[in-house]
């Protein structure tokens, strides 16, 4: 797997006879106090590798696209205008990457928040993607389509269990951050993808000390267990992972570090 491309929104990697595009839908700024020890206490004490922005740490945000030329998947929206101001370039990315929206006509969804589903709209209350025919998210999860949300409710397809999206990528689920949280295998003919949500949030941190958890996990110790499986399988050869709160573009490697760690190594460097 390999960058060939890239811009200020957006990087493109050939994934064998796959190409994955991600997307930069911005950032959000989250106390450090959200990272919690095994009972849900907030760390004593954060390394210096975790770098703090004004005191904060500093989320990237992304979306990654999945085209084999002919048919596509985007996987999670970004926020639109439904959250932070600091959200919300995921079409300006497709533009940049010469995306066209009218090319979207499935996205598949890790989670209802959001910062993953709210992109679905654009900011002028618009369907984001006019030819879109199908949303899969987690069964648990489909809830969310309600409110700013409902224009688009008759197109969610409920996960339970493993399904395939389509005959390069399964949705696995992950519960743990939320009842429905799901991640996206996807299969190309140089190896496996894996495309997570909110399985880890700050990169820098949780690789190499995976049971800290998050303060906004809805089943901390779900979500840890979900996360640790995780790292393991990417230890796998001709494995990847990419990651919607990795830093942008997301895009990486893993490998163990220690007996209870592993590090992550990025495809491409981290934009600033």
């Amino acid at each position: 797997m390999r960058l060939t491309s890239d811009g200020p929104h957006h990087a493109v990697f050939e994934f064998g006879d796959l190409k994955v595009v991600s997307l930069r839908d911005g950032y959000v700024d989250m106390p450090p106090a959200r990272l919690r020890d095994e009972n849900n206490r907030p760390l004593d004490e954060l390394p210096d590798t975790v770098p703090l922005v004004d005191g904060n740490l500093r989320l990237s945000v992304n979306a990654f696209f999945i085209t084999d030329g002919t048919r596509s998947l985007l996987i999670d929206t970004g926020a639109s205008n439904a959250w932070h101001s600091t959200m919300g370039s995921l079409l300006d990315a497709l533009d940049e990457a010469g995306i066209h929206r009218a090319d979207v006509t499935d996205v598949a969804l890790t989670h209802r928040h959001e910062d993953h589903v709210g992109g679905l709209i654009a900011p002028d209350g618009a369907e984001a993607f006019p030819a879109l025919q199908r949303i899969w998210i987690g069964a648990e999860d489909a809830s969310v389509f309600t409110g700013r949300l409902e224009p688009v409710r008759d197109l969610v397809v409920p996960l339970t269990g493993p399904v395939a999206v389509n005959d390069r990528v399964t949705a696995l689920p992950t519960p743990g951050h939320t009842d429905g949280h799901t991640i996206y295998d996807v299969s190309s003919s140089a190896g496996h993808l894996l495309v997570w949500g909110d399985t880890v949030h700050v990169p820098s941190l949780q690789f190499d000390q995976p049971h800290a958890s998050w303060e906004l996990d809805g089943d901390q110790s779900q979500a840890r267990r979900a996360r640790l499986a995780l790292m393991e399988r990417l230890t796998k050869p001709h494995h990847y992972v990419a990651g919607a709160h990795l830093d942008f573009p997301g895009v990486g490697r893993v490998t163990r570090n220690g007996d209870d760690g592993y590090s992550l190594e990025y495809l491409a460097p981290p934009a600033p």
